[in-house]
């Protein structure tokens, strides 16, 4: 009896710890990468998006995560971690005094920003997350261009 109840425990065991390596390995990691900074001022910040119509978002409200990281030589980087297969946009703005908001004068940013898939941005070219949206179901790098007004 006590042989049957440590098998079945065991096997139980088993099936646990193979289901959750499992998910586990279900996760993806994203690297985004921004270069040519004007400055060294503030940091950079990274918001992950996962959801339609979540961009714009001025107010950095609809984000899925959201981190910072600091400026080196003009570049910054930052990994997104365990992240389900999707799809994703990130929107990147250099916040040079760090008040974690986008300055602007009368209408345009006064910092940096960017969106992945955009070389520009204008009002025929305004973000949305269908156009910055891409597929991740592997691990991945991608670059995206600081723009600034």
């Amino acid at each position: 009896m006590k042989a049957t109840i440590f098998i079945i425990l065991t096997v139980g065991l088993c099936f646990f710890f193979c289901s959750f390596s499992e998910n586990q390995a279900k996760t993806n990691t994203l690297t985004v990468k921004v270069e040519n900074l004007r400055n060294s001022k503030g940091v950079v910040q990274f918001a992950l998006y996962k959801k339609d119509n979540s961009i714009p978002d001025e107010d950095y409200k609809k984000y899925y995560q959201l981190e910072k990281a600091k400026i080196v030589n003009g570049k910054s980087e930052i990994t997104f971690k365990n992240l389900p297969k999707g799809k994703y946009a990130v929107n990147i703005l250099h916040d040079e005094n760090n008040n974690s908001k986008i300055d602007k004068g009368l209408i345009l940013p006064k910092e940096g920003i960017g969106f992945s898939n955009y070389s520009s941005i204008g009002l025929t070219n305004r973000p949305n997350f269908k156009k910055a949206s891409f597929d991740l179901f592997q691990d991945k790098e991608i670059k995206v261009k600081v723009i600034y007004m």
